[in-house]
């Protein structure tokens, strides 16, 4: 069995000036927004658990940054994110390297209220492990409507992200994974239903079993037993 270490980092506030458009964003997370958010992460551990039958647990930590994110990250020509740069503070003092597998980072992208958003590429975005995230994969998500969390199975968001990260790691390993890892699921022909959302196809990624090119490729048993209960980079 893998137990998989990770660190749930919630901002309530957001206080930036953009220089592209030169904009100011004061964004308070509702506790509506917090408790959505919390809720659905306390679905992750259950549906990593139940899609590898078992053999990969999920051990999360959440905790409060107690500081307004005070700047993002530009992606692309006028999109943001908080990257490892902007969250350096709590990844340092509350996930130096080697005590984490994964570091996710709850923010507050829309203000619903006022109807400004920060623009950015995508409700989350995940990527692999490396030392500018203390060698732990490393993913944002942010604040929804409550009806967009609803429409989700419970941690799905969550456990989408993480696996752009979890991918990356073992495809460093030589492990093969399908086309597009996480976001592959139409390409390989699955279909996302409306019980189980994409969930299908996470499980056949997560258990090698995904076919591509007449072969099942994938996360197999051997990759996650090989992690030894620990994902973490040096």
């Amino acid at each position: 069995m893998t137990n998989w270490k990770v660190l749930l980092l919630l901002y309530s506030e957001l206080r930036v000036r953009l220089p592209s458009p030169r904009r100011r964003f004061h964004h308070l997370a509702t506790g509506r927004d917090m408790a959505d958010a919390v809720e659905s992460f306390a679905g992750f551990p259950q549906l990593v658990r139940e899609l590898t039958d078992g053999n990969v647990t999920i051990a999360p930590v959440i905790e409060n940054a107690e500081r307004a994110l005070r700047s993002l990250t530009r992606r692309g020509t006028d999109e943001w994110w908080p990257s490892p740069d902007d969250t350096r503070r709590e990844l340092d003092r509350r996930a130096r390297a080697g005590t984490y597998d994964s570091i996710f980072v709850f923010w507050p992208q829309h203000d619903f209220v006022a109807q400004t958003s920060v623009k950015c590429q995508a409700w989350g975005l995940g990527m692999g492990a490396s030392a500018w995230s203390n060698g732990a994969t490393y993913a944002a998500v942010a604040n929804a409507p409550t009806s967009a969390w609803r429409g989700e199975v419970p941690g799905e968001v969550w456990l989408h992200e993480w696996l752009h990260g979890v991918c990356h790691h073992f495809s460093q390993r030589g492990v093969v994974m399908p086309e597009r890892d996480a976001d592959g699921a139409e390409l390989h022909g699955y279909a996302r239903s409306p019980e189980r959302g994409w969930t299908d196809y996470y499980r056949d990624l997560m258990n090698g079993n995904v076919l591509e090119n007449g072969k099942r490729v994938g996360i197999n048993l051997a990759a996650w037993s090989d992690a030894n209960g620990s994902a973490r980079v040096a």
